[in-house]
C-alpha cells in the first residue's frame, strides 16, 4: 500500500512540474495611453505639493478675530492673512511659509507685536 501511495506521489509531482512548464506563457504588454497623461504627470511634479506652515495670532469671538486680522494687515501687509472657523473660536492664520526656518524667521518678526503667535502645520484635506 505504501508503494502505491509513494508512485502516486511521484506521478502527481511530475506532472505539476511538466504541466507548469507545458502552461507557462511569454509575453510583453503595450500600453496605449493619451499623451496628456504624460504632460499632466509632469506638471504634477512642478505643482507644489511640499507641506507648509502657517502661524496662528490668535483665537476668540468673530468680531476680536477680525479686529486682530485688520491690525495685523496694519502692520504687516507682506503676509496674507485669513479668518478661519473652528468650532468655537475663530482664529488668523498668516502666511504660506514654505519650511519651517521661513516660518520661525516670520514668527520672530510678529511676536514683536502679537505674543501669542505660533508656528503650526495645518491639518491635509483629503
Amino acid at each position: 500500500m505504501k508503494v502505491n501511495n509513494l508512485k502516486i506521489a511521484v506521478l502527481i509531482l511530475a506532472f505539476l512540474t511538466i504541466g507548469n512548464q507545458t502552461f507557462a506563457q511569454d509575453g510583453t504588454v503595450t500600453i496605449d495611453q493619451d499623451s496628456d497623461i504624460t504632460k499632466l504627470l509632469e506638471y504634477k511634479k512642478d505643482v507644489k505639493t511640499a507641506d507648509l506652515y502657517k502661524i496662528q495670532l490668535d483665537f476668540g469671538s468673530r468680531s476680536e478675530a477680525m479686529a486682530l486680522r485688520q491690525k495685523f494687515r496694519n502692520t504687516f501687509s507682506q503676509w496674507p492673512s485669513e479668518l478661519v472657523y473652528e468650532t468655537p473660536n475663530y482664529k488668523v492664520w498668516v502666511g504660506n511659509f514654505n519650511t519651517r526656518l521661513e516660518a520661525d524667521i516670520a514668527l520672530l518678526k510678529i511676536k514683536k507685536k502679537f505674543s501669542k503667535a505660533m508656528v503650526f502645520e495645518p491639518k491635509k484635506e483629503d
